[in-house]
């Protein structure tokens, strides 16, 4: 099928902290079209297409997700957790849950998946906000000794949901933020490089982004591109309890969302804008007036500054286990991109005083 990769991305757990399964996916993919595929001591993955190069563009979606973290098993083999990232603890009561326990063996890090359900209490659901540190996760466990055999203190936790399909071309799942970016930056490295670029592309899935921001940072320094592209999700204003006039109108099925910050590199931005008209691509825009808190930010201030241009694809329910998206602007984000980086070459000027 079209998106097999999508859905092995989104159905196999990537807590931030813990991307290796996915990454090796990431790596695997690959090699169907870099000439050569660099890892990192953080955890990223970069395929590189024209090596030889010197003018470089660096695309990155981030392969962490948001979820928990095993902090503590109580003497009646219930699991304590902590958050890795923005999560909603409220949402995970009575939830199915499931715990990634990984071992190193002599073979390679061995993954295994321990079922589990979020506790429901009466205290917990009278909370107006429950904190992540009042989580339970019950395994069906009786002593801590027995839970101790299946689960380790640093495991990945994060509901049990998998990807399904909805009406209108849409998906929904939990970490759509940012696979669906991971997602579009290697099928767009790959039609690119079909095409033959005239630059060395680096198609990055970054760690990280949902807690520290380390991955994109290691690679920005590390490689040191012309500019970046970030890839990663934006909240559509077309779902119940949003506002359009927070950051601007998004729609689902809309196109790619370009986003107008400091931040941002503006003469990146036209030149995304040109390529989406070239291409009948519908195009939408978000507002930030400071930070975009993508990766975005961090890669712009790697090394001595990078330009930087943000695409984002339009989300419902962020941050919860049912995220929504639109496989229409999934490809459509793969055309604006792939397009975007045949167009651009060592001559582009991204001094926005320079017309």
């Amino acid at each position: 099928m079209k998106h097999d990769l999508l859905f092995k991305l989104l159905n196999t757990v990537s807590v931030s902290g813990n991307e290796e399964e996915n990454q090796r996916h990431a790596a695997e993919y690959m090699k169907g079209f870099a000439d050569r595929i660099v890892t990192d001591p953080t955890g990223n993955v970069t395929g590189i297409i024209n090596p030889d190069k010197e003018f470089s563009v660096m695309i990155t979606g981030h392969m962490d997700e948001i979820g928990f973290r095993v902090t503590h098993i109580t003497d009646e083999g219930l699991i304590r957790v902590q958050k890795a990232g923005g999560v909603q603890a409220k949402l995970y009561i009575g939830s199915p849950m499931q715990i990634i326990h990984s071992e190193v063996t002599e073979e390679g890090i061995v993954y295994h998946k321990v079922n589990g359900v979020g506790v429901i209490t009466d205290d917990l659901m009278k909370k107006e906000k429950a904190s992540d540190t009042d989580l339970l996760i019950d395994i069906g466990a009786v002593t801590k000794e027995e839970a101790e055999k299946a689960v380790s203190p640093g495991d990945s936790v994060c509901a049990d949901t998998q990807c399904r399909t909805l009406l209108n071309d849409c998906i929904s799942s939990r970490a759509l933020d940012d696979k669906a970016g991971a997602y579009v930056i290697l099928r767009a490295a790959e039609k690119a490089a079909a095409a033959g670029p005239a630059v060395r592309i680096m198609a990055n899935t970054a760690v990280g982004e949902e807690t520290t921001g380390r991955g994109a940072y290691f690679a920005a320094a590390r490689l040191k591109p012309d500019c970046a592209v970030a890839v990663d999700v934006t909240w559509a204003s077309d779902c119940p309890g949003t506002d359009p006039g927070e950051t601007g109108k998004v729609k689902l099925g809309g196109g790619p969302v370009l986003c107008l910050s400091g931040m941002v590199n503006k003469k990146m931005n036209r030149l995304l804008e040109e390529t989406a008209r070239e291409l009948q691509i519908p195009v939408q825009y978000e507002v930030a007036s400071g930070s975009t808190y993508t990766d975005g930010d961090v890669i712009m201030k790697a090394a001595e500054g990078i330009p930087m241009a943000l695409v984002s694809i339009p989300v419902r329910y962020m941050h919860s286990s049912v995220e929504v998206v639109s496989l229409k602007d999934i490809e459509y984000c793969i055309e604006l991109l792939s397009g975007f980086l045949l167009r651009i070459d060592e001559t582009f000027s991204f001094n926005p005083l320079m017309i």
